[in-house]
């Protein structure tokens, strides 16, 4: 499961090695300026937009990696039935972060209060 932590005005995303290689994906360091807008969702599979490229996507079960749409290049780590994070992010090689969290209204709320977003 992806972990998160705020660290010295950056939020540090570390995937497992599953995650990793599944997705073709590495862990992400953001520094908090770069967060514009947090949004928790019930089901972390409806936060995910866009195109699978690469990575893995089990449809309506499980989505690990990039997901790009005109414009747009998000970081994706969910599954079904898991609330997730929707991080919209500024000045970063991401456009978002996807990720699913037990907790995710309490890290939106967090993350708005670090962010002032």
């Amino acid at each position: 499961m992806t972990t998160m932590r705020i660290d010295d005005g950056t939020l540090r995303v570390r995937l497992t090695t599953f995650e990793k290689i599944a997705g073709l994906i590495g862990n992400v360091d953001v520094p908090l300026t770069s967060i514009r807008k947090v949004e928790a969702h019930q089901d972390g599979l409806s936060a995910v937009r866009g195109i699978r490229a690469p990575g893995l996507g089990l449809p309506r079960v499980r989505n690990i990696g990039s997901w790009r749409g005109p414009g747009r290049n998000d970081l994706v780590s969910v599954r079904r039935g898991q609330p997730a994070l929707r991080i919209e992010l500024e000045g970063h090689k991401r456009t978002a972060l996807v990720l699913g969290a037990d907790d995710a209204e309490q890290w939106a709320h967090k993350l708005r209060t670090a962010a002032s977003c």
